[in-house]
């Protein structure tokens, strides 16, 4: 018996129980149905073989390590790969970044130590007892608060997703693995106060219409965010997936605008200049902006649009063997939750839906899922987000005849893979 049938890729489609049963890929499916007499003298010879069943493996032979020898928990010695993504040609007290190393990831939230970097004078060290935040400009009460008077506010908590506005750059799709394309992008449980009500507490003037928001690294970084978001779900944020926030993420305070570009949740904060025009820092003249076609550039942009990529199989990885492999991936949209995940394996011709993870969560990430029989061919697989307002990620030639070649920021293109018939996988925009 067969699971249901995919029509549109005439492949069949199997249950979690078939796949289990019938998959000789898998070491069960070997123990249930036998391995061919190659594959277990395969078996034998391997490195380790005497801690493979039936025998009795060496790390149930003494007790393991103590408890004490590790004050902060880190991961096993076998997962040190797991790490940031770090350019070795960046000097890391400039503009510098770190990328999250999305194919080594499951779920959605983006352990701290793994979480993206973007810093632009280095990481400064803040004592938390000498840092303030200062509230002035248009308000009837200007305050200078400390970290024990934000704490005191009532807290919240929320799932969001953030991502740098450079990733990727517009026209340069180079890189082999999804962590290159896309690694500046993570998901964290953020935790904090609501903005609205720290200007509630000063009382914002009806002439109010920009909040400028500036960092206390030697940048000095300076956003201005419009007051009708500071009102809705900004956030200044002192931790993050249950721990003070650390200091490359902007330790004690940052600010927290779901779906705005990376660059505009200002890390270290220490300013907050309510104003009736914006700043026009350098970080939203020359910076941060897009230059069009006609020589205008787009200003302000704000919101990341929705975007995906496959995160397995994709680039630097390998199939082993044809058969049943499920693509996975995540999607995001800086306008809300993700509504739908199309996922195409015949190089875009047609398009399966994916399953969604739950939760779906608004301006978080969403994993998606799609069970795959792959029949050892060249294959180009890739995967395309929309969200609950529409918008469909577009394909990069798409996105290159609105905007023509001159931007470098705002990239929310579609990104294959090419898989060959060897298993190798590799980018296919490339």
């Amino acid at each position: 018996m067969t699971g249901p049938t995919d029509a549109e890729n005439e492949l069949p489609v199997p249950s979690r129980r078939h796949f289990l049963r019938d998959s000789g890929a898998l070491v069960g499916g070997a123990i249930l149905g036998g391995l061919a007499s190659g594959e277990v003298q395969a078996a034998t010879d391997a490195a380790g073989a005497d801690n493979l069943p039936p025998n009795i493996p060496e790390w149930m032979k003494a007790p393991g390590e103590a408890m004490g020898s590790q004050l902060y928990g880190t991961p096993s010695a076998f997962e040190k790969g797991v790490v940031k993504n770090i350019p070795k040609n960046l000097p890391q007290y400039l503009s510098a970044s770190g990328r999250t190393p999305l194919q080594e990831l499951d779920g959605i939230i983006t352990p701290n130590g793994l979480f993206y970097e973007r810093h632009h004078a280095g990481v400064p060290t803040i004592d938390p007892a000498q840092h303030r935040l200062m509230l002035h400009g248009l308000v009837d009460k200007p305050l200078i608060f400390t970290m024990e008077d934000i704490r005191r506010f009532p807290s919240q908590s929320r799932i969001y997703f953030l991502e740098c506005s450079g990733n990727p750059v517009y026209t340069k799709p180079y890189g082999k693995t999804a962590s290159d394309l896309v690694g500046l992008l993570s998901c964290a449980e953020w935790t904090g106060v609501s903005l609205k009500l720290v200007l509630q507490e000063v009382g914002v003037q009806p002439s109010a219409k920009w909040v400028v928001a500036e960092g206390a690294d030697a940048a000095a970084l300076t956003r201005s965010v419009p007051i009708e978001k500071c009102l809705d779900d900004a956030m200044l944020v002192y931790s993050q997936n249950g721990e003070r926030l650390r200091p490359q993420q902007g330790y004690p305070l940052r600010l927290l605008l779901p779906g705005y570009e990376g660059n505009m949740n200002v890390k270290w904060l220490r300013r907050l200049h309510v104003t009736a025009e914006p700043a026009y820092s350098r970080e939203e003249t020359s910076k941060y902006t897009d230059l069009m076609p006609d020589g205008t550039a787009r200003e302000f942009t704000f919101y990341m649009e929705a975007k995906s990529i496959i995160t397995r199989p994709s680039g630097g990885q390998r199939l082993i063997s044809p058969g049943f492999h499920e693509i996975s991936g995540i999607a995001w949209s800086g306008r809300g939750k993700i509504k739908r995940v199309d996922v195409s394996v015949d190089d875009g011709k047609s398009w399966r839906e994916a399953e969604l993870q739950e939760p779906v969560l608004t301006r978080a990430l969403t994993r998606f899922r799609l069970p795959w029989q792959w029949n050892g061919e060249a294959a180009v697989i890739q995967s395309r987000a929309i969200d609950e307002t529409g918008y469909v990620q577009p394909t990069l030639a798409e996105l290159l005849a609105v905007r023509g070649d001159n931007s470098f920021y705002h990239n929310n293109a579609i990104w294959p893979w090419r898989i060959a018939s060897s298993g190798e996988v590799t980018n296919a925009a490339a």
